[in-house]
């Protein structure tokens, strides 16, 4: 016990120790991506405006958006205020949700690149794009959980709405990190953006798209059975995103979050077990899977996966040990 107590001493000590901090004010962000940020309008054949959304400017004529901001387009336009561009499909990606435009003669300064795979729980990140086609708005907010990866799926507290889709999700530093894609209507923190490590692996071309829904779509329908507390669909779902994408760790660690809400915890650590398998790097199902053997009743094989995940997320580690030695 006491060598507890002084671990819960230790980490409290580090954490109250100064941290140098560099990051950009909410307005320094907002003046160094602004440039960046332009609207994107889809037409039909006979030139009327279909969809709107956003879209990122990550280099000279070139943007990224969502590939559902575009789809079924004739044409497009890019551009803000009054100055609109004709813009043409670079290259899609429809099962990534991440599309490039080419539109000659659009100004403005290339986002800088970030990755999310650097982002930890907590960080301040800033959503900027055209919701319901108010240009250049600025939502503020953190990094609520990295879903997956790596490279994540950031779910973050940044507000996003309508015309939000294919806008940029910024750190700190003002580095492009997400593509804001999707939320889950009625719920509180469930904003998703795609991780930016995605769009340097968009080719020219299109990429076929497979029968079963993007991967887009899955995590999209698992979190709004979570949302709307519907455990039977949030169950069904899962069992079938393992029987379409058996070899995918995600879709198995999706099923164990389904079971572990079921107390179903040696089904839930099968799937973990699962998902593991195929990615020994996935700190959440180290984390779900510590914390679904010590609720099953078995301590010892629970600190073993908190010895797992340490060499991953030794903060999260160390949280998790004491709650469970203290429990």
């Amino acid at each position: 016990m006491l060598s507890v107590i002084r671990m819960i001493g230790a980490i409290c000590f580090l954490s109250i120790l100064p941290v140098p901090c560099h990051a950009l004010t909410p307005s320094q962000v907002f003046d160094k991506v602004k440039d960046a940020v332009v609207v994107v309008r889809t037409l039909d054949a006979q030139g009327k405006v279909m969809a709107q959304g956003s879209g990122v400017l990550i280099s000279s004529g070139r943007l990224a958006t969502n590939c559902h901001v575009v789809e079924g387009g004739a044409s497009y336009l890019v551009g803000r205020g009054k100055e609109f561009f004709p813009a043409a499909l670079y290259a899609e990606d429809g099962y990534e949700d991440i599309c490039l435009l080419e539109a000659r003669g659009i100004q403005g300064k290339p986002v800088q690149l970030g990755k999310a795979a650097g982002l930890k729980v907590r960080d301040p990140v800033y959503a900027v794009g055209a919701p319901r086609g108010l240009e250049l708005s600025l939502s503020d907010g953190m990094v609520a959980q990295l879903r997956s990866g790596p490279p994540p799926i950031i779910q973050a507290t940044a507000a996003i709405s309508p015309g939000s889709s294919g806008g940029g999700l910024f750190d700190a530093d003002g580095r492009l990190v997400g593509l804001t894609t999707f939320y889950v209507q009625g719920g509180q923190n469930l904003n998703f953006a795609m991780p930016a490590e995605w769009i340097d692996e968009v080719k020219p071309g299109r990429k076929p798209i497979a029968q079963s829904p993007s991967h887009t779509e899955w995590v999209k329908r698992f979190n709004a059975f979570i949302t709307n507390w519907d455990w039977r669909r949030l169950d069904r779902w899962c069992r079938t995103w393992t029987e379409s994408e058996p070899e995918n760790a995600e879709a198995w660690f999706s099923l164990g979050v389904a079971y572990g809400i079921l107390d179903r915890y040696n089904d839930a650590i099968e799937a973990y077990c699962r998902a593991i398998r195929i990615n020994p790097e996935y700190a959440d199902a180290w984390n779900n899977l510590a914390i679904d053997y010590h609720l099953s009743g078995n301590k010892t094989a629970a600190l073993n996966a908190v010895q797992e995940l340490r060499r991953l997320d030794p903060r999260r580690a160390d949280e998790l040990f004491i709650r469970i030695v203290l429990s």
